[in-house]
């Protein structure tokens, strides 16, 4: 288990008030979510709840759904009119919410002599703690996710979550993917060796490309994977082998490839709405948070774009508030620059034609020859150009002092997927079981020393197919964070059990990644096939870099010393008593 360790921890304000409605503040992922859960729960309606979610101080998955928020609203409607706070302290981190769920997986993979993969057979058993809410949903998602982004043409996969006495296992970065993911890579390099084969052109040759139908049946979107694997190979300058920095150090180089689609119901809605102000700014409301993933810079990029004003000119109507802001599922799944993203270029079309159709009858123009280009109003055909403001607010005059046309100008927009079908529960086929895979390769090139076991990461190449990149430097900066978060999980974090009680209650005893751990270099490589239904083409990245840094970790460290070990974490304790085992240094 792996704890999510946010550095603001979970907290939340509820208070009734004498007509029996409640607000609740809270450092939450999923305001609209907890106000639906929380009213059904306490059967309230849902118009009678409202919730607030400032900043989030780091989330990575923990703060989704409910959590603390249900008992400061029980505690709260004792005391009406009052209100209560509840907050978890470090050590209640650890023992109240939710860890990443253990799990063990046991997979047989069948492949021809010349490299092409003919069968899997996985099971997972997934820890889902003493009680379970996500956790079905995780086990979900590992079962038609359990191939990785091969083309495998006899799969069998069964899923089970498990109720166990250890603590509550939710949802945390990558939703089960960085899971199976370990298994699923190290076993592929395991293949391509007793095959004979480079790793590299192994999967090259089985890996999942644009127009294959995956294990669900469904035909794969573009997919831009080969690049990322020739990407990232070329970065770490695969095939070569250069020295290690001392004696009694081995340096290895390994890869590892990987794919996740948003886990969410086929339904999960968007929507958002923009309003002009008098001087033509505009104030743009979404329910999406902002839990430190860059959400509400790229939110009024693509409203900027979208209508045709400068960036500047956006301001997010925020904190996220349930009573004014509108509907967004969920910010979880890596979905909401795609979701959400067109949701608000729907906001902005549809503003955009108001101001339009108010320009076009006041110059007796067509539509077609009109454009808003850096907030005014531009025909092609005359060259007029008006500027939006005041006119967005007030309109514009009809000739001869007869009346007004316009007014104030607010767009609106939603955005669901209408496409998503459901599995056969006896087949598990489907014609469209997702939304969409991102897909990407990771590429490590690192050090071990043979006398403590001690793994030092040299240099990290990661490759995304992010379909567009809306904001580059943001993409390049969650692959950072991504490959951060994989090398704490697959090198330190673990929580520790003695009969049920998790052990660790500080960062003392549970050790997280700091800079001093960090790669010497890495390097972040944007690939961009565009997704169909994509804003300008774009997909989610905010997860996937996490899932294969562990096992492409793994992967480099039996390169190095010929070791597998195949339970995280790669401790420099269990690393030096496995190159003892074999006889010292390989």
């Amino acid at each position: 288990h792996v704890q999510h360790v946010p550095i603001e921890p979970h907290v939340a304000v509820a208070q009734f008030n004498r007509a029996g409605k409640i607000t609740i503040w809270s450092s939450s992922q999923s305001p609209f979510a907890q106000r639906n859960l929380i009213a059904e729960a306490l059967g309230i309606s849902q118009g009678d709840i409202r919730v607030i979610a400032p900043y989030v101080g780091g989330g990575f998955g923990s703060k989704a759904g409910v959590s603390v928020e249900g008992t400061a609203v029980v505690m709260a409607r004792v005391v009406s009119g009052h209100p209560v706070k509840v907050r978890l302290t470090r050590e209640e981190e650890f023992f109240c919410a939710f860890v990443r769920q253990g799990l063990i997986a046991k997979t047989k993979v069948g492949a021809k002599a010349d490299g092409k993969i003919l069968a899997m057979k996985t099971e997972y058993y997934w820890d889902a703690g003493a009680y379970t809410e996500y956790g079905v949903n995780i086990t979900r998602a590992s079962g038609y996710s359990s191939t990785g982004p091969y083309r495998i043409p006899n799969v069998e996969t069964d899923s089970y979550c498990v109720y166990t006495n250890h603590p509550v296992g939710g949802p945390m970065r990558g939703f089960g993917m960085p899971e199976i993911h370990w298994g699923i890579e190290q076993i592929m390099d395991i293949v391509a060796d007793e095959l004979g084969m480079d790793k590299v052109e192994f999967r090259l040759k089985n890996c999942l490309r644009s127009g294959d139908a995956n294990v669900t049946g469904m035909i794969m979107h573009p997919i831009g994977l080969v690049q990322c694997i020739e990407k990232a190979k070329e970065a770490i300058d695969w095939g070569v082998q250069e020295p290690p920095s001392a004696a009694h150090k081995l340096r290895g180089k390994g890869l590892a490839i990987a794919w996740k689609a948003p886990a969410m119901p086929p339904n999960a809605g968007s929507s958002a709405w923009l309003r002009l102000n008098e001087d033509a700014t505009v104030s743009l409301g979404v329910g999406g948070q902002e839990i430190g993933q860059g959400t509400f810079t790229v939110a009024a990029q693509m409203a900027a774009a979208a209508l045709g004003v400068p960036f500047e000119w956006i301001r997010i109507s925020a904190p996220v508030d349930t009573k004014y802001s509108p509907y967004e599922w969920q910010t979880v799944a890596s979905r909401l620059t795609w979701s959400m993203g067109n949701a608000i270029v729907a906001a902005a079309k549809d503003a955009r034609r108001q101001i339009l159709e108010i320009a076009a009858a006041h110059w007796d123009e067509d539509l077609e020859h009109l454009d808003i280009r850096d907030g005014q109003v531009i025909s092609y055909r005359t060259e007029e150009v008006m500027p939006l403001e005041n006119m967005v607010v007030y309109g514009l005059p009809m000739p001869d002092d007869q009346g007004w046309r316009g007014g104030p100008i607010i767009g609106h927009g939603n955005f669901m997927p209408s496409y998503v079908t459901s599995l056969s529960n006896e087949t598990g086929q489907g014609k469209r079981a997702v939304v969409h895979y991102t897909t990407g390769c990771q590429a490590v090139d690192l050090e071990v020393d043979t006398q403590t076991g001690q793994i030092t990461i040299l240099r990290v190449a990661s490759a995304f197919d992010v379909g567009k990149a809306i904001n580059p430097d943001q993409v390049r900066v969650q692959m950072e964070g991504g490959i951060v978060q994989g090398i704490s999980t697959a090198l330190f974090e673990s929580l520790q059990y003695e009969d049920g009680v998790p052990q660790a209650s500080n960062f003392t005893d549970y050790r997280i990644a700091t800079s001093e751990d960090m790669p010497g270099e890495i390097i972040s490589i944007i690939v961009e096939v565009p997704q169909d239904d994509g804003p300008w083409g774009a997909r989610g990245v905010g997860e996937h870099p996490m899932i294969p840094t562990a096992p492409a970790i793994a992967n480099a460290v039996y390169d190095a010393v010929g070791i597998r070990i195949f339970e995280m974490p790669l401790t420099a304790e269990k690393v030096f008593l496995a190159i003892q085992d074999q006889g010292g240094k390989s």
